[in-house]
């Protein structure tokens, strides 16, 4: 298939349908709105072909899978599936935001499971799909050899591999706590196994690169980086997590040596700081990675 020739981009506007088919209390409308227009362009980046099939692995509350199934259109189909308990999430959870969608137009194109990949995979042994989606999902990961086992086994049943991820890097100055945040996070969850925090494997674009070739050979056609816009409101979530006494409390709750206890107390006042600099609701969301691999 000709991807070049054959893709349709998102219509203009669609990020308004979209956030208002994910999200029934229209008071919430505007925090949806920047999350959908992300999604969004993620997926014009990604080139998808109407009428394609689609695995989405870790599809949360399913913004992003609402934007795949707009590119899919009425003859494609998106297979979303997240290890998330049916009751976890905010302001929705996962079974209400998925009942939602599928009771808008764009119900018929998605179907939910809730597996993790690796069963998912396992109980669909003989499915393909043009494309396999992880979005903002691998920082979930117990592990790196977690996803290098995905990775191992996706190559026998999907043509292209589709993956957008938190750069570790930030253009704007005020996405600098965010990534501050993110290794302080990714610290204190590699001493303290079994939690569910958003952040428990923390790979850069070139650790995941490496892991796709590794794996099964899988290699980068392209890759971009993308700035969220300022809307996207996970940088601020992710740093507020860090700044709170809650985070001390996981500190004293897991960690015993009082040489790391020390270095993650730092890395939290360094957070402290850096937000301080910038000022109450400024901290921006960091550069995001965006790949295509054949």
């Amino acid at each position: 298939m000709n991807m070049a020739s054959s893709f349709t981009p998102i219509a203009a506007g669609a990020a308004k349908a979209i956030a208002s088919r994910s999200m029934p209390d229209r008071s919430m409308l505007q925090m949806e709105l920047p999350q959908a227009d992300h999604s969004i362009n993620l997926v014009k980046i990604w080139k998808i072909p109407p009428g394609s099939r689609v695995l989405e692995l870790g599809c949360g509350q399913g913004t992003c899978t609402m934007a795949l199934a707009e590119a899919v259109g009425p003859n494609g189909r998106v297979d979303a599936v997240d290890a998330g308990s049916r009751d976890h999430g905010t302001p929705l959870t996962l079974a209400q935001a998925h009942d939602y969608i599928s009771s808008g137009p764009m119900g018929m194109r998605i179907s939910w499971h809730s597996a993790s990949p690796g069963d998912f995979l396992a109980q669909h042994p003989d499915e393909s799909w043009d494309f396999v989606v992880l979005a903002h999902c691998i920082w979930y990961f117990a592990s790196p050899e977690t996803l290098t086992r995905l990775l191992s086994v996706l190559r026998g049943c999907a043509r292209m591999l589709l993956i957008a991820e938190y750069a570790l890097n930030a253009t704007q100055h005020a996405a600098i706590p965010h990534v501050m945040a993110a290794f302080t996070r990714a610290v204190l969850e590699a001493h303290s196994r079994g939690t569910e925090a958003n952040i428990r494997c923390l790979l850069g674009p070139k650790s995941i690169k490496d892991a796709a070739k590794s794996a099964a050979n899988w290699d980068v056609a392209e890759e971009t980086f993308v700035i969220p816009n300022e809307g996207v409101q996970d940088g601020q979530w992710e740093v507020s997590t860090i700044v709170s006494s809650r985070f001390l409390m996981e500190i004293d709750n897991s960690i015993t040596e009082e040489t790391l206890r020390a270095a993650l107390c730092s890395l939290r006042d360094a957070v402290i700081e850096a937000v301080g600099r910038l000022g109450a609701g400024k901290v921006r969301t960091m550069d995001v990675w965006v790949a295509r691999f054949h």
